[in-house]
């Protein structure tokens, strides 16, 4: 009896020791997909999807594995930024509702980089006065300088807290607030300063407005 006690203790001992010495199995990590934020601090957002598909190609399919956003113009250094650089910048979010010269417009929660932030790190020179985007298609407009520096104007690249979808212009898309929407480049791959406040895009040289506010005239 006392022999088959003794034997018990020893394997409740070893039992003990052996829980000590284990590990958890680790687990993988399994991410979900992105949910839409619809409502925001109290504000009623529109839905991604609540866009028209307007633009002069079509929906562009940006390789991330080969973009490249390029900082050029006038500035101290040309920079270029992969995807996940310019994801390394600091990053804002506000709600700014997008207006279409076609009538419709929408809210959206807006996440990305400051332009100004973007220029900063290549050097804005001396004389440059508009910011010129280039997209993916071909696609450009321009901004003013001291808009974009004033009004903490962002490149985006999730809206409604999900990755901007093709459809809206992954991988970054110019929330131009207070702008109609052809002022809004979609799928950006460089960004130029100029001395040239004239500079006509695509919609500008077909007699849309240089300026572009939605409070002024839609055409020259």
């Amino acid at each position: 009896m006392r022999k088959m006690i003794f034997i018990l203790a020893l394997l409740l001992i070893g039992t003990v020791a052996l829980s000590g010495c284990l590990q958890p199995v680790s687990q993988e990590i399994k991410e979900l997909a992105s949910v839409e934020v619809r409502d925001y601090e109290g504000e009623n957002l529109s839905s991604i999807t609540d866009f028209r598909e307007n633009s002069i190609k079509g929906v562009q399919y940006v390789d991330i594995d080969d973009y490249t956003l390029t900082v050029s113009g006038l500035v101290d250094e040309t920079k270029n930024y992969t995807y996940d650089e310019v994801l390394g910048f600091p990053a804002y979010s506000k709600v700014v509702t997008l207006y279409c010269v076609e009538g419709w417009d929408a809210k959206i929660l807006w996440e990305g980089v400051k332009l100004v932030d973007l220029l900063e790190a290549s050097g804005i020179q001396e004389g440059a006065n508009t910011v010129i985007f280039h997209a993916y298609d071909g696609y450009t407009s321009s901004l003013s300088l001291d808009y974009v520096l004033e009004n903490d104007i962002l490149l985006a690249y999730k809206m409604n807290r999900v990755t901007i979808p093709p459809e809206r212009g992954f991988p970054f898309q110019v929330v131009a607030e207070d702008k109609w929407g052809y002022k809004w480049v979609k799928w950006v791959t460089q960004i130029q300063l100029s001395d040239n406040p004239e500079y006509k895009g695509t919609w500008e040289a077909v007699g849309y407005n240089v300026n572009g506010n939605v409070s002024g005239s839609k055409f020259e």
